[in-house]
């Protein structure tokens, strides 16, 4: 290689370095507690809050990167007008479908303010949802035109059947 070509990959290298570090590449580990949740990295994963007890005894908090990808969205962090409109908390830990179950949380993803504009957080929830056998647009449909019909459409899905313990079997006679 000549003298000119190393120098030229010397600068192709530097710049690409300044570059990255300009736009900013979102690595979960790296971000801080309270905007780590509802997150979406650089590789296009979700990032998502753990807690563990520390040495002091005290919980503490830490970003990672979960095995969850996030097609067609990547380097996403999701807006607090977002987190506001859809009525999630960026301080949970781990995010679950029973959130489905209360009405007044269902009524807030369902609302156009969240649902048209908050593509991360509607992502999330359909595929929550779906994993349970709800269509999330069938349930939003429902929560528009009848709200007390939304809990029926995951309540006969069977999503609260994990919830609910079974009756005991009544003794032989």
């Amino acid at each position: 290689m000549g003298c000119s070509t190393k120098l030229l990959l010397a600068l192709f290298f530097a710049s690409s370095l300044l570059i990255q570090g300009i736009l900013g590449e979102i690595v979960c580990e790296d971000l801080p507690t309270d905007v780590c949740a509802f997150t979406i990295s650089s590789s296009g994963k979700r990032c998502l809050l753990e807690n563990q007890v520390g040495n002091n005894g005290e919980t503490e908090y830490q970003c990672r990167t979960s095995e969850v990808v996030v097609e067609r969205m990547a380097e996403y962090m999701e807006t607090d007008e977002c987190v506001s409109a859809c009525g999630v908390d960026r301080n949970s830990v781990g995010i679950s479908s029973d959130s489905l179950l209360e009405p007044q949380f269902t009524a807030k993803l369902c609302s156009p303010a969240c649902y048209q504009n908050c593509p991360n957080i509607v992502d999330l929830y359909f595929n929550l949802a779906a994993g349970e056998g709800v269509f999330l647009p069938d349930l939003c449909e429902a929560q528009r035109t009848n709200p007390h019909r939304s809990m029926l459409v995951i309540l006969s899905s069977g999503a609260a059947e994990a919830s609910v313990p079974a009756a005991p079997a009544p003794a032989p006679m």
